[in-house]
């Protein structure tokens, strides 16, 4: 019988955490589940109400003020790191104060609540972690629909299944990315100085239900919600043909890896892995137009701007070889499931998600 466990989830009335934390609560009910959240978020509010029928506490804090973990240093089994400022386009064009603050000095903080009560700490990082340049460096060919990884790359790290954790490292990747890798730096010296058993996890494009979508993070549901509601849409850089590629993934898929990681520490512990949606589960936004018209059956203008933006990426694909070969964990959400679930949620939810997603 699995011991009961008594878990933390930062950003847990988030997109994400309050995902892994319905599917934990479902599965284990026993176990004692606590989200912590600023709400800074718009429409991560509507989680509460769920959370709540599940039997999960929701606590409203910040990671930022390391006050706001205090109630939390006795008794906890495992804190499962789901909070941060998640756009990439963050301290670009504004301060990146927020994002600092929040995505390493918050980790910190967390990492000093692990040490204090020998917690699990299980991390969500991010594919941004990889620099521009050498992801734009990547040799691709093109055909009618989408950018394509070429065969006999010369760069180590990277296969025909896409990038993996021996990815070079060399560069700039956003400030965005910066904290990411940072608190992976800072998570890993925790792990050998202070025992704290950690698992991390490099995630790419999430996505799927609940997710409050915006062009810079989120762009499935965004994509979803402008053809339900007939907004217009635009292609941006690469020649504005949306032939960009990203893998995805439902963060159904996410929760079961989580899931097997937070019962599994032993085996995994200090390990570090990409997951993604992989070749299988990737799509352009070319792609993504066709499936969102089939699905919703409505078509919108876009625009085609063929001007790059700051920090975007031509393409990503994630190599899963070694989460799968340490875990078994294979994604399963196929891009079209992704897309009607989205579409299903959106139905159901129109009239309060409609000034979140559209505005």
């Amino acid at each position: 019988m699995e011991a009961e466990k008594d878990i933390l989830i930062t950003g847990g009335a988030g997109f994400v955490g309050s995902s892994v934390a319905l599917h934990i609560k479902k599965k284990y009910p026993g176990y004692t589940i606590t989200c912590l959240d600023n709400l800074k978020r718009r429409g991560s509010e509507l989680n509460l109400p769920r959370l709540t029928a599940e039997g999960i506490r929701f606590v409203h804090g910040d990671i930022r003020n390391r006050e706001d973990l205090y109630p939390f240093e006795t008794g906890l089994t495992t804190i499962i790191e789901a909070s941060a400022e998640p756009s990439v386009l963050a301290g670009i064009d504004n301060a990146p104060d927020y994002l600092v603050n929040t995505n390493l000095l918050g980790t910190i903080n967390c990492l000093y609540l692990a040490t204090k009560t020998k917690a699990d700490f299980i991390f969500l990082s991010t594919s941004r972690v990889y620099p521009i340049g050498a992801i734009d460096r990547i040799l691709f060919s093109e055909n009618d629909t989408r950018f394509v990884i070429s065969p006999g790359q010369p760069t180590t790290g990277l296969t025909e299944k896409g990038i993996t954790e021996a990815f070079s490292m060399e560069g700039s990747r956003s400030l965005y990315g910066a904290t990411k890798l940072c608190s992976e730096f800072l998570i890993r010296e925790f792990n050998t100085f202070y025992n704290i058993r950690t698992v991390i996890t490099r995630f790419g494009v999430i996505t799927g239900p609940w997710q409050m979508g915006k062009a810079d993070q989120g762009v499935i549901v965004l994509w979803v919600a402008r053809h339900f509601w007939k907004k217009e849409l635009s292609y941006f850089g690469y020649g504005g043909k949306g032939k960009q590629v990203r893998d995805i993934l439902h963060v159904d898929d996410l929760c079961t890896l989580i899931d097997y990681q937070l019962h599994h520490m032993e085996e995994l512990n200090g390990r570090l892995f990409n997951a993604g949606g992989g070749t299988e589960i990737s799509v352009s936004l070319q792609e993504l137009t066709a499936i969102c018209r089939r699905v919703t059956g409505n078509t919108v203008p876009i625009a085609e701007i063929r001007e790059d933006r700051a920090s975007d990426i031509r393409l990503y694909i994630t190599d899963n070889s070694a989460v799968t070969a340490a875990t078994g964990w294979k994604p399963a959400n196929t891009v079209e499931k992704i897309v009607l679930d989205i579409y299903h949620w959106i139905k159901d939810n129109e009239i309060v998600l409609k000034p979140i997603l559209i505005g």
